[in-house]
């Protein structure tokens, strides 16, 4: 079991970690977002292979600010299968993130996770998370 970069390879299991966190019809875009995403070295793309293939993935951005001493990270996809959650592997993706965060100078990780997702915001807690209200979003295009 391993933390490693996305390979293109990938995708189709990325996929279906999207689809259960409800992201569908990205009707074959995503090749080509994988491919732009692992280019820029602003972002980290991960994922968690076992024996059985990929589990879990998580995309990060590390964004550089200008007016505090600190960047900040920020997870903009974290998905563990149905089928190995609660198995710890969560958990050892974000502690591997918060260690490149800090290496990388960034003072916090923030995360965006819906209202909806209640286990998901549990999880964040229990990893030292906490509610930092107040996330606006302005729409450049209309949502299909």
């Amino acid at each position: 079991m391993s933390i490693r970069s996305v390979r293109l390879s990938d995708g189709p299991a990325i996929e279906q970690l999207l689809d259960q966190l409800g992201y569908t019809g990205r009707e074959g875009f995503l090749p080509q977002k994988l491919q732009r995403m692992l280019a820029d070295p602003g972002e980290r793309l991960l994922v968690y292979e076992t024996a059985a293939g990929v589990v879990a993935f998580i995309s990060v951005h590390f964004i550089p600010q200008i007016a505090v001493a600190g960047d900040f990270a920020r997870i903009s996809y974290f998905s563990v299968d149905d089928s190995v959650r609660g198995q710890g592997i969560g958990r050892e993706m974000e502690e591997y993130i918060a260690t490149l965060a800090k290496e990388r100078g960034c003072d916090r990780i923030e995360v965006h996770c819906h209202s909806r997702r209640s286990d998901a915001h549990r999880f964040y807690f229990r990893q030292g998370y906490e509610e930092a209200p107040k996330y606006l979003v302005k729409r450049l295009r209309e949502q299909s």
